[in-house]
């Protein structure tokens, strides 16, 4: 099997490019990126499977040329409201599989669009398979599934470890910036009695997870939001939520304010939270002890005729000096993209289609176990076993 992979040499996609050199099953990967010296000087430190090739992703004939003789694009290249769609668009009229990790809610709406354009080219296409989304909806769907039925279903992450990997194909304002301030902007989807609504980010809501106090995430736009509602349409709410970070401060609010009001752009809102980050102390809040999540899937709905609810996270290190802390935002995002290639090329993956995690392709537990597996290949776990990792907390 051979790969395209587009921002191979990024802060997310170096994490998978790593992960798939050594199979058995991939032939090649080709690195592409704007960043021609980065690309090379990544795939010099890769095994002789992983070349490199300079592409600018905004010239349509040279990205449809790149996939020429490829079987699988794996696209890390972001912001994905940009470059999300063409680049899907440009693998189904090739026929490539395609794989991301887009992290945006309105082009992931229209990639979910050319769902029959991809059966039509027999093309297998997951959008969203990271972190968040990804990890978040596959721990969601676990959760639901032990429930009779569900009505709410939210995804939630500390957004305080979510920070830009330092070794990085780009230069300037890190696109993950850029994608948190355009999600924390403007209104964002979400899903509520039975309907999507657009609202404000950031707006708190109080989330009860079993065995939990009772705590405050905040809205922030995500496909999570508005994907499990499209698989599942019985679902009377979904919610895409971030806790910590200094998410809910005065100082981070205030900087999005003055994006609404046209009074900043939002590439300077970047660099002041850019900057927010890197010289305030909003990660006291993170290094104390916290029972909140670090990632989790929480459903709430009835089991056996009773109001109920499941949560499922990765589980929380009891103190801020434990394996999981060496977990990076690079890794726990590319790996599990690497593992949808794999299961891709084992043939554990094969419904065509342009499909989020959760509509029922992927198992979820066998694909968080490998998850896990491959994770301990960069982090020295003391063990990779599901349950030594993954927390299931019900309200019975």
């Amino acid at each position: 099997m051979k790969i395209l992979a587009i921002g191979g040499s990024g802060g997310m996609g170096r994490f998978a490019v790593k992960a798939l050199q050594d199979l058995e099953t991939i032939e090649q990967i080709v690195v592409a990126d704007l960043n021609a010296d980065s690309a090379q000087g990544f795939a010099n430190e890769m095994n002789d499977k992983v070349s490199a090739m300079p592409l600018d992703v905004s010239d349509a004939l040279a990205l449809q040329q790149a996939m020429n003789g490829m079987d699988v694009v794996m696209n890390t290249c972001g912001p994905f409201f940009r470059f999300g769609v063409p680049i899907l668009q440009a693998s189904i009229n090739t026929g490539c599989h395609y794989f991301d990790i887009c992290d945006d809610w309105e082009p992931t709406l229209e990639m979910l669009a050319l769902d029959q354009a991809a059966k039509d080219a027999g093309v297998c296409a997951t959008v969203g398979l990271g972190a968040s989304p990804g990890v978040t909806n596959l721990l969601a769907q676990i959760a639901m599934q032990e429930l009779d039925s569900v009505n709410t279903v939210y995804t939630g992450w500390n957004l305080g470890p979510a920070k830009p990997e330092e070794a990085s194909s780009q230069s300037g304002t890190n696109a993950a910036m850029v994608h948190a301030i355009e999600q924390m902007t403007g209104r964002v989807s979400v899903f509520r009695s039975g309907d999507f609504e657009m609202v404000r980010p950031l707006a708190p809501v109080s989330v009860h997870y079993p065995g939990l106090p009772s705590f405050t995430g905040s809205i922030f736009g995500h496909p999570e939001a508005i994907t499990f509602p499209t698989n599942y349409p019985e679902l009377q709410e979904s919610l895409n939520l971030a806790h910590g970070g200094g998410i809910d401060s005065w100082q981070l609010k205030g900087i999005m304010r003055l994006v609404d009001w046209r009074l900043i752009s939002k590439a300077r809102a970047a660099e002041l939270l850019t900057w927010f980050e890197k010289n305030t102390d909003v990660g006291a809040e993170d290094n104390a002890l916290d029972p909140r999540p670090v990632m989790y899937g929480l459903a709430m709905g009835a089991k056996n005729g009773r109001p109920a609810s499941v949560g499922v996270s990765l589980k929380s290190p009891p103190t801020q000096e434990t394996e999981a802390d060496d977990i990076s935002m690079g890794a726990i995002t590319g790996i599990p993209l690497a593992c949808g290639i794999k299961f891709l090329a084992e043939g554990q993956l094969h419904k065509p289609g342009v499909l989020s995690p959760e509509s029922g392709h992927i198992e979820p537990k066998a694909f968080l176990s490998e998850v896990l597996i491959q994770l301990g290949k960069v982090v020295n776990f003391s063990s990779t076993a599901f349950d030594d990792h993954i927390e299931i907390a019900r309200s019975w």
